[in-house]
């Protein structure tokens, strides 16, 4: 019993050594992510890569190509889709943010993007990455964005013309009761 326990210790020490003597190279885990809330027709949606590498060595140009957005869904309004990295350090990450504008609502896949970069300096060919997927959104109109989060202060307008008249014919009423009853006190009071 005491030899099998022996023996399993020494072969989980010797796979421990054998499994740090990993080369040193880059690896990258790669995120997408939509950060607004809400996803509106005609509003700037900002999506959000960010490198992280993983790796015991620099990844060397990094380059990040998003193909899903199209020129006919969307509008580019800032960033570039197609990022260049020159370095991202082992144990560390890089952001890069690019700002579009959805053309059209309706129901939208957003895709992962493509991420291509040189794992040591003497690689003789690039490593393929792709990044997280967001999934799927709903794009809404902006007529229906528009109906739930404004302010509404023509319909608030228009509630306090139709509601005035019923406000202001009995307070009218009351007034000019008032008043008469005023007049009739005041002269009671001189005789």
């Amino acid at each position: 019993m005491k030899f099998h326990i022996f023996s399993l210790v020494i072969v989980t020490l010797l796979v421990t050594v054998c499994a740090d003597e990993e080369p040193e190279a880059a690896r990258l885990l790669v995120a997408k992510q939509i950060l607004n809330k809400y996803l509106v027709e005609n509003m700037d949606i900002i999506v959000k890569y960010t490198v992280h590498n993983v790796g015991s060595a620099a990844a060397l140009e990094v380059e990040i190509t998003d193909n899903s957005f199209h020129p006919d869904n969307f509008a580019h309004v800032s960033g570039e889709l197609n990022a260049r990295i020159d370095r991202v350090p082992p144990n560390s990450n890089v952001s890069h943010t690019v700002v579009v504008r959805p053309r059209k609502s309706g129901y939208f896949n957003f895709t992962s993007a493509e991420v291509l970069y040189r794992r040591t300096e003497d690689a003789p060919r690039l490593q393929v990455a792709v990044s997280s997927a967001p999934g799927e959104g709903l794009i809404v109109s902006y007529r229906d964005y528009a109906k739930k989060f404004s302010s509404h202060v023509v319909d608030w307008a228009a509630f306090a013309v139709m509601t005035l008249p019923s406000l202001a014919i009995p307070f009218a009423l009351w007034y000019s009761s008032k008043s008469k009853y005023e007049k009739l006190a005041k002269a009671s009071k001189k005789h």
